[in-house]
């Protein structure tokens, strides 16, 4: 358990460091998001060809999350981290250099495989060296750093590419990853609660194994993979519309649609605090009806009406996150942090299958079928819902489904 108490020299250096680090991640992750209508643009492709830039980092990342926590057990928590970051901010760079689409793909599948080190990792290293008093300040801070992170990267890519080129904002991206990536090697302390253990893969399947056989945790990781699909893809797609008639808007104006996801935060601590008052299984229902209702504002012509619908489908995600996230915490009774990876896992793979086959819906039905998809994945999402529900009456019998779901807090 860890000791490192807020208010001291060492807190505030890991909170900095991994203030730098979340910002990293998530910039390098997301900045080719609103570039998507560019790539289709200039390398002469349609729509879901377009947006595997991003699909294909998400799709690597999901995987390399798998084994980069169980690889950190044998190199260390801070090696590991370290050289996610660097060789992240390289890559980042070495794509603004790049000038037809495999190229690009291959250096961004490069680059999902190396950024599954730090999200893999920070959580374990906070929760062994920081005392749990101040471990929720301290993974807050983290958490603010991804968030920024996101929300500036999509919004100076956008900005940078609007007077410059997509080149150019990636190069500078790059080095400004790279110098926070130094600094969080230079600042970060090194790990004094970790036990180095040797590699064990007979261990990292037998516990995937078995958390894969729990009805009730499969459910959560297919709500994970639909909810993301659905919010990626409402994103992904927003951009092609607004560039386009009637609106035509600028890349730079776009973009401060991210803005929105500002929303989040609040949501997220919100749907947090009423967890405990109604129950996840109700508040897991309300915040993807959110979603529902957010999906289909946005189906109205006026900009007034679509921004409305963003911001309502955001919060609405990030609540049902919060929410379907700490229930796979508090469901896996062993190797939670096998069980966390693999709702990463299906977290980002829905963000790479709905956030590519949306450009197919696009192309055949525009804005109506990008919709139909986000609605259709996010009933399927109400189904898994039932069933989670029900694997819950299940294990407690005498219960009625109201009682059930009343059951079903924190």
């Amino acid at each position: 358990m860890g000791s490192i108490k807020s208010g001291t020299k060492r807190y505030r250096e890991i909170n900095l460091a991994f203030f730098a680090a979340g910002f990293v991640t998530f910039i390098t992750l997301y900045d080719v998001q609103p570039l998507l209508p560019v790539f289709s643009r200039e390398f002469g492709v349609a729509a879901a060809w377009g947006s595997l830039p991003l699909s294909i980092t998400t799709c690597a990342l999901a995987v390399a999350m798998l084994v980069a926590g169980t690889l950190s057990e044998t190199l260390g928590r801070k090696k590991v981290m370290v050289a996610s970051l660097v060789i992240t901010s390289v890559l980042a760079f070495a794509t603004s250099l790049t000038h037809t689409l495999p190229e690009l793909l291959g250096l961004r599948l490069l680059q999902g495989m190396a950024l599954a080190g730090l999200p893999a990792v920070a959580m374990a290293y906070l929760s062994e060296e920081i005392a749990p008093a101040s471990l929720s300040s301290a993974i807050g801070l983290y958490i603010s750093g991804n968030a920024l992170g996101g929300m500036t990267g999509r919004i100076f890519t956008a900005t940078f590419t609007e007077y410059f080129s997509w080149r150019a904002a990636l190069g500078v991206i790059g080095v400004v990853c790279l110098l926070l990536s130094l600094h969080f090697a230079r600042t970060l302390p090194p790990s004094e609660n970790f036990t180095r253990r040797p590699f064990a893969a007979r261990y990292l399947f037998t516990s995937l194994s078995k958390h894969l056989q729990d009805p009730g945790l499969l459910c959560l990781y297919g709500i994970s993979f639909l909810i993301m699909g659905s919010f990626i893809t409402l994103y992904n797609y927003i951009t092609f519309r607004l560039l386009g008639a009637p609106y035509y808007l600028s890349h730079s104006v776009v973009s401060l649609i991210f803005l929105v996801y500002m929303l989040g935060s609040f949501s997220s601590s919100m749907v947090g605090g009423q967890v405990e008052r109604f129950g996840r299984g109700r508040m897991l229902f309300l915040t993807m009806a959110t979603m529902v209702v957010g999906a289909l504002f946005t189906l109205f012509h006026d900009i007034t009406s679509i921004v409305t619908g963003i911001g309502i489908c955001t919060c609405g995600f990030f609540g049902a996150h919060t929410i379907a996230s700490s229930w796979v915490g508090s469901r896996a009774r062993t190797a939670k942090a096998q069980a966390a990876s693999l709702y990463l896992f299906f977290y980002y793979l829905g963000s790479s299958v709905s956030g590519t086959a949306g450009g197919f819906f696009w192309t055949s039905f525009g804005w109506q079928g990008v919709v139909l998809l986000i609605l259709t994945l996010l009933a399927l999402g109400f189904c898994l819902l039932k069933l989670l529900v029900s694997c819950f009456e299940a294990q407690c019998p005498a219960k009625t489904a109201v009682a059930s779901l009343d059951a079903l807090r924190s």
